[in-house]
């Protein structure tokens, strides 16, 4: 099968440390590759691949900003969309625009929706709904409006994670500094712990991490910047749990299965798709506010690490993508 993958063209795929569309476009991309399939990645020209790789730039726009987003995604999307003919299927990962080619060309696109940035953008998806293959990430993360193939959760390459049955006793919170993840309650979770608490992210947010965060950095509560892959293992192993406590409806939550694939619990706000990864009780805990994180806090004895890990391998593993992923291009080529 001649493959396509679409990734978006903000960071690398895969990404040196923030860039989940660019993470699971890579996991998709390479994953095929694996299978045997012919697979061209469409993302940033310092992009890595097993596959082909077709670029219109050097380097992601959040990476170099002298560059003009949407100049250098218009012309990554034209790039796939005159060179259609050359494949099979075209998988999307790249949101809404891709779709308005879709009507102009006769190779059937395939969507990942990763997440809805806002109401605003549902007008083009429903246009395109008679004719688009739609795939959520989440059962929770499905708009009313929409018609959907399946849901098909992010994979992982669970062998980048290493099982930890004797973490350190800190927490973690992994993830963007931004009011939507929690960051300061993630301190406040901390304190009323009376646990150390490691921040590792990108600062997406300049001003909350000034007033909210900043002030209340010490030996206690430590910011130690953003994480790539190298670092990533470790620091997510070794924790005693991952805080994450969402302000928002949140899609999926990489580091919630990334975490679990190392043995770690996760304390998480039930919010979004939270109850599709967490098992409550049994693989972390889903909880209301702060007060009740920290009291899960106190349970964590309670959680099998070994089971974190044995759920996480069987439900987010990128060999369990891909494989649901050839499912539905076959499903769709057929037709």
């Amino acid at each position: 099968m001649r493959i396509a993958v679409l990734a978006p063209v903000a960071w690398r795929t895969p990404p040196r440390h923030y860039g989940p569309w660019e993470q699971v476009a890579s996991n998709i991309a390479e994953g095929l590759v694996r299978s045997g399939h012919d697979v061209t990645l469409f993302a940033t020209g310092d992009s890595i691949t097993n596959g082909r790789l077709s670029a219109v730039c050097t380097i992601g726009y959040e990476e170099d900003r002298s560059q003009d987003a949407k100049v250098l995604e218009c012309l990554h999307i034209s790039n796939l969309m005159e060179k259609a003919a050359d494949f099979d299927i075209i998988h999307n990962n790249f949101d809404f625009l891709p779709l308005t080619y879709s009507g102009l060309i006769k190779t059937p696109v395939i969507t990942t929706i990763h997440g809805f940035s806002s109401p605003a953008i549902i007008p083009v998806y429903k246009k395109y709904n008679s004719f688009g293959y739609y795939v959520s990430i989440s059962n929770a993360d499905r708009s009313p409006e929409l018609s959907y193939m399946a849901t098909v959760y992010n994979g992982l390459s669970t062998a980048d994670f290493v099982y930890n049955d004797k973490p350190s006793d800190y927490l973690l919170f992994f993830g963007r500094i931004h009011p939507d993840k929690g960051t300061s309650e993630a301190i406040e979770i901390a304190k009323k712990s009376k646990r150390k608490l490691l921040i590792a992210g990108i600062i997406q947010d300049e001003n909350y991490f000034k007033e909210k965060i900043a002030p209340q950095l010490n030996s206690q509560i430590e910011f130690i910047g953003p994480a790539g892959p190298e670092k990533r293992n470790a620091l997510l192993g070794n924790a005693a749990a991952l805080l994450h406590p969402i302000n928002f409806n949140e899609p999926f939550g990489m580091s919630v299965a990334e975490a679990m694939l190392c043995g770690t619990p996760v304390i998480a706000f039930d919010k979004g798709s939270m109850p599709e990864l967490i098992r409550d009780g049994e693989t972390g805990f889903l909880v209301s506010n702060v007060d009740e994180a920290a009291e899960a806090v106190k349970r964590l004895d309670l959680i099998d690490r070994l089971e974190c890990f044995n759920r996480a391998s069987e439900k987010f593993s990128s060999e369990k993508m891909v494989s649901d992923y050839l499912q539905l291009y076959k499903q769709i080529l057929a037709q």
